[in-house]
């Protein structure tokens, strides 16, 4: 790495853990103002799966700024009730700048041409159908948010508010939310449920990697049950995601 790129990161980690301190025990309304008004105004994305629980940190940005641009990543494995439920939100909330971000049709083409390449290697799926998607959508951003909370996994128990990751603040608004919290939330606002909560669906992704969460799990454990794995790339690189650097 460069000085001059180790200086960025460095004044990077320097402003997240100035937010962090600042807006600890602060109403997630009053982060996401910041970053969007303040901090990185036309600079900023929110990126969301439009899975479970995507309606309220949707509709806390679209309360602040409907024409934040909103990243969506179609894997074309996604369940059609997810397709459906993110256009009625879009037109709900009023969200003018949805960008749909796919997969390179060359590497679908050269490295998973029959579609199954999640269940010989599922890190491999992720990264060309998710992360490499993602990384040339948010190349025009300097920050984006995201909806991940501490309660969901074991992976994301002590994420912060704000970090600095790959040259980029990312923003965490939710990260202390609880259950609870987001269940009052949706409430308060009468947003609409994904609809496949209400069979058991406590985190929603791809359809072949996707199933039901049993009594006492985690909320991502229905994620690719059965494997040692609860993250897509997205946010923790993962052994075997290499082939997105081929």
């Amino acid at each position: 790495m460069s000085s001059a790129l180790a200086l960025v990161d460095d004044e990077l980690a320097e402003q997240a853990a100035e937010l962090n301190r600042r807006f600890g025990g602060a109403p997630a309304e009053s982060l996401l103002r910041t970053a969007l008004t303040e901090l990185f105004p036309g600079r900023i994305t929110l990126v969301s799966s439009f899975g479970a629980e995507a309606a309220i940190l949707l509709h806390l940005v679209a309360q602040i700024d409907a024409a934040t641009p909103v990243l969506f990543i179609d894997t074309a494995k996604l369940f059609d009730h997810t397709l459906a439920y993110r256009d009625a939100l879009v037109q709900r909330l009023g969200l003018s700048d949805l960008r749909i971000l796919r997969p390179d049709p060359a590497r679908l083409a050269a490295l998973d041409e029959a579609g199954t390449l999640w269940f010989r290697d599922a890190n491999a799926c992720c990264a060309i159908r998710k992360v490499e998607p993602l990384q040339r959508g948010l190349s025009p951003f300097a920050a984006w948010i995201n909806g991940r909370k501490r309660f969901q996994a074991g992976t994301r128990s002590r994420l912060p508010l704000v970090e600095a990751v790959d040259g980029r603040l990312k923003f965490n608004p939710l990260a202390d939310w609880s259950a609870a919290d987001l269940a009052a939330y949706a409430a308060r606002f009468d947003l609409p449920a994904h609809p496949l909560v209400a069979e058991g669906y406590a985190s929603i992704g791809c359809a072949p990697c996707t199933q039901p969460v049993l009594a006492g799990e985690d909320a991502r454990a229905g994620r690719w049950r059965g494997q040692d794995k609860v993250e897509c790339g997205i946010h923790t690189a993962l052994p075997g995601s290499r082939i997105s650097e081929e």
